[in-house]
């Protein structure tokens, strides 16, 4: 007894140090509570001489999957030791859930560490690998995330690092993908007043800075913008005193190589008048969040492949000189629409930017948007949906998901939708579709559709993923920045195809 109170005191005194250590174990594949430690935990389990597992036998029941045990003293380099479990070891990818759920356990798991460990006012956690160092590290980062720039008392600021002798180069990407995300969240959950268009254009072009030498960033204002014609665009922008941003980026990761681009397209309306919601509609630029951090993750991650992102960025707002129903404006390709929903906004500005992006070409199109409430109503927060004419490219958004977990679904673009848009009294398209609510997500794709010639383009509405409440387990409520990670990873991909 005394041995194990002086033991205990040896650590308390260390407790300045504020460090902490994230373990994972594994649930037994039989049926009954063992478990079985992942290489670093039973490292740390020789070194402690096998106090580690007598403490989790005794400490209650076998540790279920996203569970977690902390432990006080029982290494002087790590006042608390936080074990968490991973679930089975032998599970890989679903094919009913569309993930890897290894990856998504392990991921929820180290999130849930690293906050209580966070919440015992720690500032540094080492994380096991746990056998997949990125996902760990996207658990770490994505979990640690709290968006409090405006409060007065802020969380603890963790800083992490891998434990032991995992895979350095994985935990090093995991860690640029939860940073990606993360800045989506941070734009996404940022109120409207302080994040203007123009303090949005200006924020990415800092955090590209470092890449300045394979990144070009072009900000088009309005006289710009009127050269283009973008009718659609300009005339959502017209009620602010707020002026339009139409934000290029160009990331040349083949500089010596004539592929054709990646485009990316995200939408950016940092305010607009729904009848409900006001509070969560500073996330409506979700789209152009998402689409600009990948393309800083990709720089940062030096994929050889060249992306460039466009976001029209604006404000839609209510004034004298805003849109009134009924409003007819002209897109850039010359087709007029008839304005009968003033909040149908977002699929104005994407129209321009969508027929500005064919004149570089693109491999494929690919465009991201909080476009409609239809899709939180039929997907929930449980995938993006996805509408696209291209086999192929539904076929590398959706592997790309399945490593991430940040899922996808792919929904209809029939010409039944089509008909509903284009039989309009007054212009070539109504920017609602004829029968109001029904099929609303559809009908805004269809919308879209209008203005794409390209063979490979696809339209995301992650309107119902915009947000997190306690669906995704690392991350906290709020905000969510999805799906930042699955078009990275998506891009990625083509990267390795090239």
């Amino acid at each position: 007894m005394r041995h194990r109170c002086r033991y205990f005191s040896v650590a308390q005194n260390n407790w300045n140090a504020r460090k902490g250590l994230v373990l994972g174990v594994y649930e037994s594949e039989e049926e009954d509570d063992s478990l079985h430690l992942t290489e670093s935990a039973a490292g740390v389990n020789r070194v402690l001489s096998g106090k580690l597992t007598e403490l989790l036998k005794i400490s209650g029941p076998g540790l279920k999957k996203g569970k977690s045990r902390i432990f006080y003293g029982l290494h002087e380099d790590f006042p608390c030791i936080a074990v968490v479990g991973l679930g089975r070891n032998s599970l890989g990818v679903c094919g009913t859930e569309y993930w890897d759920t290894c990856k998504e356990n392990i991921r929820a798991a180290i999130a849930g560490g690293c906050r209580v460990l966070q919440n015992h006012v720690l500032t540094h956690i080492e994380v096991d690998g746990c056998n997949d160092s990125q996902s760990a590290a996207e658990g770490a980062v994505l979990g640690l995330f709290t968006y409090d720039d405006l409060k007065t008392k802020k969380k603890t600021r963790v800083t992490t690092q891998l434990h032991g002798s995992g895979c350095v180069s994985g935990w090093e990407k995991g860690v640029l993908y939860g940073e990606g995300q993360n800045l989506a969240r941070y734009l996404m959950e940022a109120p409207a007043n302080h994040v203007t268009p123009s303090v949005f254009a200006d924020t990415i072009t800092n955090r590209l800075a470092p890449y300045a030498d394979h990144v070009i960033v072009h900000k088009r204002y309005r006289g710009w913008i009127e050269e283009q014609q973008m009718g659609a665009f300009l005339s959502v922008s017209k009620g602010s005193e707020e002026p339009p941003v139409f934000l290029e980026l160009h990331y040349n990761g083949c500089p010596d190589n004539a592929q054709c681009p990646l485009l990316l397209v995200g939408k950016g309306c940092s305010i607009h008048c729904p009848p409900s919601g006001m509070d969560a509609m500073r996330a409506d630029m979700g789209g152009a969040a998402t689409v600009c951090s990948a393309i800083i993750t990709a720089a940062a991650l030096n994929l050889p492949i060249n992306i460039i992102g466009l976001a029209p960025l604006c404000e839609n707002m209510p004034s004298g000189k805003a849109n009134k129903p009924g409003d007819v404006v002209t897109a850039k390709n010359g087709k007029t629409i008839q304005v009968d929903n003033t909040d149908a906004e977002g699929r104005l500005i994407l129209a321009d930017a969508l027929c500005y992006a064919h004149s570089f070409n693109p491999r494929a199109i690919v465009n991201a948007a909080t476009l409609t409430g239809a899709m939180d109503v039929a997907l929930g927060s449980a995938a993006t949906g996805v509408f696209t004419n291209s086999d192929w490219l539904w076929e590398q958004l959706h592997k790309a998901s399945v490593v991430t977990g940040d899922r996808v679904w792919r929904m209809p673009l029939f010409q039944h939708y089509t008909r509903q848009v284009t039989d309009c009294q007054l212009a070539d398209l109504n920017n609602v579709g004829k029968y109001s609510r029904s099929g609303g997500a559809c009908t805004a794709a269809a919308f879209l559709r209008e203005f794409v010639t390209a063979p490979h383009w696809a339209h995301l509405d992650i309107a119902g993923v915009m947000t997190n409440k306690d669906e995704v387990p690392y991350l906290k409520k709020g905000m969510s920045g999805r799906p930042t990670r699955t078009l990275v990873e998506f891009a990625a991909g083509l990267a390795n195809q090239a």
